[in-house]
C-alpha cells in the first residue's frame, strides 16, 4: 500500500509509517501523543462495523480469529454483537 521511498522494490516498515502519521498528526494541529497508527486501525473497524453491522467483514480486514475479539476490540455492546453475530454466517 505505501511503498519505500528509499527502495522502490520493497515497503515501507511499520516504523516509518508511524513517523509519517506522527508527522501528519503534528502537522495539522492535533497531539501526536494521543492519535496514532494503532487509534487509527481501531476507529476504521469501528467504523465499518457502525455502517455495515457486518462482524465477518470487520474479522476479516482485521485478521481476527475470534469475533469474541473483535467485540472487544471495537468496544460494541454485547447484546447488539450477539444479534449480528446470529445473523452472520462464517
Amino acid at each position: 500500500m505505501f511503498p519505500s521511498r528509499i527502495n522502490s522494490a520493497k515497503h515501507l516498515s511499520t516504523r516509518q509509517y508511524v513517523h509519517i502519521v506522527k508527522a501528519w498528526v503534528t502537522e495539522i494541529g492535533l497531539d501526536a501523543s494521543i492519535y496514532g497508527t494503532h487509534i487509527m486501525r481501531r476507529t476504521k473497524a469501528s467504523l465499518i462495523y457502525r455502517r455495515t453491522k457486518n462482524l465477518r467483514t470487520v474479522q476479516l480486514l482485521l485478521g481476527y480469529t475470534k469475533l469474541e475479539s473483535i467485540v472487544r476490540y471495537i468496544g460494541i455492546e454485547i447484546d447488539n454483537a450477539l444479534d449480528v453475530a446470529e445473523q452472520t454466517e462464517v
